[in-house]
């Protein structure tokens, strides 16, 4: 579905969830994903991102749902917390959590993450610069030491919401007041459930 689920929609909170959500396909929408999510500075030649990439950063992409989903479970079944919906993790999802886990840790710490420069622009402004070669190991890297960031963060831990929205397995990083957020974005999903409750109110209504 192009470069992700929701036409490219960056409201998860965090880019390993994003990556999660997006689903990019192809050699094409992994390099418009990794431009769009601010991997990959502008500029930088997205030829350099081959058909070699899409099986790694796929790989990761299933270690982080596979241990979000299975953060997200054990934080509902612990005793004094309240179900917030959406179906459990699936059991055993990439060989388990442990290796799951092993092969996170492979990813973040099998490069640096890349090397980012500042030069200025036309009008003088400071900007990112180019890479001139993006290396598949480095933006692996990257991502996944977001994940890993986020899944040894204790408060972080806590904030991670499956979208209650119909057919919706979105993950996202509840940061709002009093963390009462229900959907990954309420102009999507939430929007699509007031329509529904609306239409709902209007047939009883004419019943």
């Amino acid at each position: 579905m192009g470069i992700g689920s929701y036409d490219g929609r960056f409201d998860s909170g965090r880019v390993c969830l994003d990556l999660v959500a997006a689903a990019p396909q192809g050699a094409e929408g992994l390099g418009r994903w990794l431009m769009a999510a601010g991997l990959l500075p502008p500029g930088t030649p997205l030829g350099a991102v081959t058909a070699r990439w899409v099986v790694p950063f796929h790989e990761l992409r299933v270690c982080v749902q596979g241990l979000v989903d299975a953060e997200i479970d054990r934080h509902r079944a612990a005793p004094g917390t309240g179900s917030r919906g959406g179906p459990a993790a699936v059991p055993g999802r990439h060989g388990g959590p442990d290796l799951a886990l092993a092969r996170l840790n492979s990813f973040a710490s099998s490069s640096a993450p890349p090397a980012v420069t500042a030069v200025r622009d036309d009008e003088g402004e400071l900007v990112r610069a180019p890479l001139a070669r993006p290396e598949c190991a480095a933006l692996l890297a990257a991502v996944a030491r977001d994940a890993v960031e986020l899944l040894t963060d204790p408060v972080a831990r806590t904030r991670l919401r499956r979208c209650e929205g119909d057919n919706c397995r979105r993950v996202y990083l509840d940061t709002s007041r009093g963390r009462r957020r229900r959907w990954c974005s309420s102009e999507v999903c939430g929007n699509r459930e007031r329509v529904a409750r609306h239409r709902r109110r209007a047939a009883l209504s004419r019943a």
